[in-house]
């Protein structure tokens, strides 16, 4: 026990926070607030392999006696410029972030630590990192327990390497998937994004003791990004989003709010605009909504720079800085304008009080992860990850058609693999990943070729590039497809970035550069693979070979009903290739349903299914529907429903798998509001659950509804079926509030 309450580890958090604040000079406060600089601007390699820091680094905790966070110290990446040569790994990190740590606190007159703050968007993006499938393909297992245990996975890695907090993407919603940052969302419902951003939370957050402090292997979650960033104009990054209140509340703020109940330590203020005002300075958003009318007492992080662009509206950084403090945001990210704080406080443009909070939020966190009591990682490297990586990306694995050629039968003989995302694991990883080591992962080709029973005759062309329309490889595709029993045709798209990439101040591609086609900064008009991809398919179909078409990708592409067989893997990751292979060849199901519609073109977007229900019809030169709508997905077996029954609340229904294989179906509860005071949507996803079943298996399964969410409705119908498109045309079964009680 210390004769100084802050430093007294038995002291209740809000009162040592209160003593230290109170400690406090004005300057000292301003550098709590502030997350100024790169991780990896802090640290150099050293000719004997280990690391010093850096003259950046000195400059940055003298400026306020110490630092509030630092960003990126183990974020490996092109932007970064770091990697095996130069960046730390699994066995140095928590060496390097001791050191830093321990300088930092020895340059604070209080002996306060910085926050370690790392990208976590799908597994730690750090060199040895474990890298999960992407958030879409996240949201196309349906399974929110599976993800639970991959969000333990990454914070254990995080904390084993001595980092604190994690930036997670978890609230947009995919409105238009010409966004480049598609990838990054859980899909197009906010039903469906709830669910998983509540599973992510207690995965890396875990329960916290009875002092409100984290556990050694779990770590605080940053939720991005707050709010409606998945609605920009035009699919386009960073662009107006012109949204309405109830639109606003409906679809991109509930998985905010079930994030929030669930304990999330901390949201990130979105770059987007809402009603005119960007929402690192919308007071009415972080601190009416957020803090006051939802009762949220965590942190508010700012997004890259985008303090530093309300000076657009402001004229300067200093009153921008201002703004975005009294608005609500407690932790810039790089910004100019949070530096001047107190000059701000000075002049009058925002009040020490307000500091004094944001302060203490930024404070709290430090005592709640147990920063003051020691300085070096806090778990053991947690076991290999690989093993949830393949988990996931198995779960993942949608069919979304299927004429008979899947799963591969014994009177295949020879296969030919083609395409441009065959033999390769590079691009099924996705955006914000680090560089991996030469053999980690496999590829659709090298799974294949593993997996294959003997006598399976394997031969593999590329055809053509992933962008471009170059052609001159597609005669050899042709010959090998002529002279196959089947051909597995992998197109798709890819969001590495390569040292050629050019990048924003803030880490988005300026361009697009080689193969990118999707990640943050590259958006599209269209939705279209590279030209020569679909001369590929066009010409390997034209043989007569029977062909099965695997699209790794992180936005839903449009691909004809030409072939065979289509199923997405989305960016699975590096054993993505291993996940595909099981399912070609029947070793596992496909289990997957789409978290995201699949439209015809692009012109006909938008085609989310839970679109208000109009009586407008469709185009004179194009379908209203969508390809493939939301919860599709096929099974190597069959699955019939029985009459839904309600009892209450309570929702069940019998469930029978009908053929001759194991299988996993989703039931999917939608409601339908029948009378109600605005004018409703389609239909709204509103429970669902996974089912295992072995052949001829029937079992009940019991789902029950959320009475705040069939709210205001007095009556609606609810409708059980296997996806959205099923939905629409099942006979629904009414549910009405009792004693003219709205429900």
């Amino acid at each position: 026990m210390s004769d100084v309450l802050y430093r007294d580890p038995t002291a209740p958090v809000d009162a040592r926070v209160r003593d230290l604040l109170s400690r406090m000079t004005l300057r000292e406060k301003v550098g709590q607030v502030n997350q100024r600089m790169y991780g990896w601007d802090a640290y150099r390699r050293t000719s004997d392999g280990g690391f010093e820091l850096t003259e950046a680094l000195y400059a940055e905790t003298d400026r306020f006696e110490g630092l509030g966070a630092l960003y990126g110290l183990q974020r490996a990446d092109a932007w970064s410029g770091v990697d095996h040569g130069s960046g730390p790994g699994a066995a140095d990190g928590a060496a390097l972030a001791e050191l830093v740590q321990r300088h930092v606190v020895g340059r604070s007159r209080l002996g306060i630590p910085a926050l370690f703050v790392e990208e976590v968007p799908h597994g730690l993006m750090a060199l040895d990192g474990t890298v999960l499938p992407v958030n879409l393909a996240i949201g196309a297992t349906w399974d929110p327990d599976l993800y639970e245990r991959a969000a333990a996975h990454a914070a254990a890695e995080l904390r084993a390497r001595g980092g604190h907090v994690a930036l997670v993407s978890a609230l947009d919603i995919v409105r238009d998937p010409r966004w480049g940052r598609t990838e990054e969302c859980f899909g197009e419902d906010p039903y469906l994004a709830a669910r998983l951003t509540e599973a992510l939370v207690r995965g890396m957050q875990g329960a916290p003791d009875d002092d409100n402090v984290f556990a050694a292997d779990k770590a605080p979650v940053v939720l991005k990004h707050f709010a409606g960033q998945g609605a920009t104009v035009g699919g386009r990054n960073s662009a107006e989003s012109e949204l309405g209140l109830r639109e606003l509340h409906e679809i991109h703020l509930p998985a905010a709010r079930a994030g929030v109940r669930a304990g999330a330590a901390a949201v990130m203020a979105a770059y987007n605009e809402v009603d005119g005002m960007p929402c690192s300075g919308n007071r009415a958003l972080l601190t009416g909504l957020l803090r006051e009318d939802w009762g949220f007492d965590g942190l508010v992080m700012a997004d890259g720079l985008a303090v530093d662009r309300l000076a657009r509206i402001t004229g300067n950084k200093v009153s921008a800085g201002a703004l975005a403090l009294d608005s609500g945001v407690d932790l810039s990210l790089w910004d100019e304008g949070f530096t001047h704080l107190e000059e701000a406080v000075e002049r009058g443009l925002v009040s020490e009080k307000t500091l004094d909070t944001a302060v203490a939020r930024v404070l709290r966190l430090k005592f709640r992860l147990g920063l003051f009591e020691r300085q070096d990682a806090t778990a053991r490297p947690p076991a290999d990850g690989a093993a949830i990586s393949r988990e996931a990306a198995r779960a993942a694995v949608t069919l979304l058609r299927n004429e008979g050629v899947l799963p591969i039968g014994a009177n295949v003989s020879r296969i030919a693999v083609l395409g441009p995302q065959a033999a390769t694991t590079a691009h099924q990883l996705g955006d914000y990943t680090a560089p991996q080591l030469p053999g980690t992962g496999s590829s659709v080709l090298d799974a294949l070729r593993r997996l294959a029973p003997p006598g399976l005759e394997i031969r593999h062309a590329p055809g053509c590039a992933l962008t471009g329309d170059g052609r001159s490889g597609i005669p050899e595709a042709i010959a090998q497809a002529a002279a196959s029993d089947l051909a597995v045709l992998v197109l798709g798209g890819s969001s590495a970035r390569t040292p050629e990439t050019e990048f924003d101040a803030n880490g988005a591609a300026r361009k697009a550069v080689s193969e990118m086609t999707c990640g943050e900064g590259v958006d599209l008009a269209g939705l279209r693979l590279g030209r020569a991809q679909y001369a590929l398919l066009d010409a390997v179909v034209a043989t007569g070979t029977p062909t099965a078409v695997v699209l790794i990708q992180g936005r839903p592409h449009l691909v004809p009903d030409t072939a065979d067989a289509l199923l997405t893997a989305w960016y699975p990751g590096p054993w993505g290739g291993e996940a595909i292979a099981g399912v070609l060849l029947g070793l596992t199901e496909p289990t997957g349903r789409l978290p995201v519609s699949v439209p015809r073109s692009a012109a006909q977007l938008p085609v989310h299914y839970n679109h208000k229900d109009t009586e407008y019809g469709g185009y004179v030169d194009e379908s209203a529907q969508p390809r493939y709508s939301f919860g599709h997905g096929l099974s190597y077996t069959g699955f019939a429903y029985g009459t839904p029954r309600l009892t209450g609340l309570t929702v069940e229904v019998d469930v029978t798998n009908t053929g001759q294989r194991y299988g996993r179906s989703v039931v999917q509860v939608y409601l339908r509001r029948l009378l109600t005071p605005t004018w409703p949507r389609t239909l709204e996803l509103c429970a669902f659950e996974g089912v295992g079943l072995a052949p001829g298996e029937c079992r009940t399964v019991s789902l029950t509804l959320d009475p705040e969410q069939l709210a205001p409705s007095r009556t609606v119908e609810i409708r059980v079926a296997a996806s959205a498109g099923e939905a629409l045309g099942a006979r629904g079964h009414s549910l009405t509030a009792p004693d003219e009680t709205p429900l």
